[in-house]
């Protein structure tokens, strides 16, 4: 009997030996435990991540390990939250409120500016980060937090000035005025390809008009924001304020239903595809809450005759090629006057044969990878859908043989305006090339997509300029003259019409949408006037 049990006890030994190698080995292959990317170290990351954080780290749900899309390698991995965890969550940011409500919005201002103090000092590593998990170039990570970095000096400046007008009451001795109040609690869920800026456009507003934040980012970058809110939470904790102003719940379609139907939620922000945009609205409308939405674009570039070809050229391969097509803004429709047509494509062609593909974080690459295996096939998909319907594929249009997930920028001519396939956003580097004639009609193609996110035309035309902004011009959020349909700043209103949503963030009034209005009269007078100058005696 001695000997069986020994026996048995040896076996559970080299079980376990077992395992721990098993386990060291799967360690091991983590980019997160290679000295090259040891750098990761710097934001915190470790090889399994609390994706949970509430004023403390945790996390009791489902472990996601992140994959490199240069390379398809696994990076790192985040215990995300479970349904215990968010309500853990929600509850320690509703308290967190009824302090950060207190604070003066200046000083709220002042704690925002600290935290863009606080990305500013890691802003090439976390740069680099953003290059590793998303895959957009080095250049454009970087960019990136600096978008977060420039809402928060925003921010600053617009904590002093958020206020109503007093208004001129019919009454006498009476005042009328508008007074802005925070929401309460702001529902924040973004899309892998901005995975700071977004997140930034909304907590900075949110934050300095009195909100606390919940967070659900991606789960394909869930690296991301566990390292930004790292950067956040210390500044909150420096700052003696409760660390669930701003929570963190890394999760899949459980996390972010709950947030939708949680009434809790005053406010749900909301980026992503139209598909899911519209789900999520229903679902807030359904309870009568408040949501922001910021969902497709399938976005046009219309050339005239006139217009300045060395602008158009860099113009439309920055909006079609920059982050690998993968922007809401990216350009789509390449509209050209017939009488250019073959001179642009020809120009175009070049340009793109001269962009430097490679691994995302090296400095020369211009073009990196698309995000997920599963958008390559949706590349492959959509390029035989463009040829099927009568497309010419003139570049591109091939995966490119080499590791992580690459396809060549793809520029195709030949379909009518309304080919099923170009009205259909696909997230990835294929433009398609239209001819037209009169301006009539190309604005009216313009229009003709259910999206309504950015649009640009290139002419020298004042009068055409002033139409294309006028009632009969674009029926875009985003309406440019002689740049590309990408690249907007942070100063002004971001967000597009139709289907991409209606949501506005960022700069303008956009901050409104964080507040809620009562309009407020007073009585300071002895008498008690009716407006209209009703007689009730």
């Amino acid at each position: 009997m001695f000997e069986s049990e020994d026996t048995e006890a040896k076996r559970v030994i080299c079980v376990i030996k077992l395992h721990l190698h098993s386990r060291r080995t799967i360690l091991t292959t983590l980019l997160v435990s290679q000295p090259r990317y040891a750098w990761l170290r710097e934001l915190g990351l470790q090889e399994e991540n609390p994706g949970v954080y509430n004023g403390r780290w945790g996390g009791g749900g489902q472990v996601v390990t992140t994959f490199c899309p240069a390379n398809n390698q696994p990076i790192a991995s985040v215990r995300q939250a479970n349904l215990e965890d968010y309500e853990e969550t929600v509850k320690a940011a509703k308290e967190a409120w009824k302090v950060w409500a207190d604070i003066p919005a200046p000083k709220r201002g002042e704690i925002v500016r600290q935290i863009g103090d606080a990305l500013r000092q890691k802003i090439k590593v976390l740069g680099s980060l953003v290059s590793l998990e998303m895959g957009k170039i080095f250049v454009e990570g970087v960019g990136e937090v600096q978008e977060y970095v420039d809402v928060c000096d925003y921010a600053l400046g617009l904590s002093r000035m958020i206020g109503g007008p007093v208004l001129p009451s019919e009454r006498p001795g009476h005042a009328l005025i508008e007074q802005w109040n925070p929401l309460g609690l702001v529902g924040i869920i973004t899309a892998f390809n901005f995975p700071v800026a977004v997140y930034g456009w909304n907590s900075a507003i949110a934050m300095i008009c009195g909100n606390a934040c919940i967070w659900k980012g991606a789960p394909t970058t869930s690296l991301i924001s566990v390292a930004v809110t790292k950067i956040i939470s210390r500044v909150l904790e420096d700052n003696k304020v409760p660390g669930a102003i701003c929570s963190l719940v890394c999760g899949g379609a459980d996390i972010g239903t709950a947030m939708a139907r949680d009434e809790r939620i005053d406010l749900l922000s909301f980026t992503g595809s139209t598909k899911v945009g519209k789900q999520v609205a229903l679902m807030v409308q359904e309870r009568f809450g408040r949501s922001l939405l910021e969902l497709g674009g399938n976005n046009a570039i219309i050339v005239f005759e006139d217009a300045d070809l060395n602008l158009v050229i860099p113009s439309a391969l920055f909006a079609a090629v920059g982050t690998a097509g993968q922007r809401c803004t990216t350009v789509r429709r390449l509209f050209l006057h017939e009488s250019i047509h073959d001179e642009v494509v020809a120009k175009l062609a070049k340009a793109y044969a001269q962009v430097r593909i490679g691994d995302p974080w090296d400095s020369d690459t211009l073009y990196g990878p698309l995000h997920t295996k599963e958008a390559v096939k949706m590349f492959l998909d959509t390029v035989e859908q463009a040829k099927q319907q009568g497309g010419s594929v003139v570049c591109g249009g091939k995966v490119i043989n080499r590791p992580g997930n690459y396809v060549e920028p793809t520029i195709v001519t030949g379909l009518p305006h309304d080919a099923p396939v170009v009205h259909t956003e696909t997230f990835a580097p294929i433009l398609y090339v239209l001819k037209f004639k009169e301006q009539e009609e190309v604005f009216a193609w313009n229009n003709e997509v259910k999206q309504g996110l950015s649009s640009s035309i290139f002419t020298k035309d004042l009068g055409r300029i002033f139409c294309w902004l006028g009632p009969k011009g674009s029926d875009c959020g985003i309406v440019n003259v002689n740049i590309p349909t990408s690249g907007a700043e942070i100063g002004g209103a971001f967000g597009g019409e139709k289907h991409t949503g209606g949501g506005r963030e960022s700069g303008s009034d956009s901050w409104k949408l964080y507040m809620r209005r009562s309009t407020c009269t007073i009585n300071y007078s002895k008498d008690l006037p009716l407006a209209q100058g009703i007689k009730f005696q």
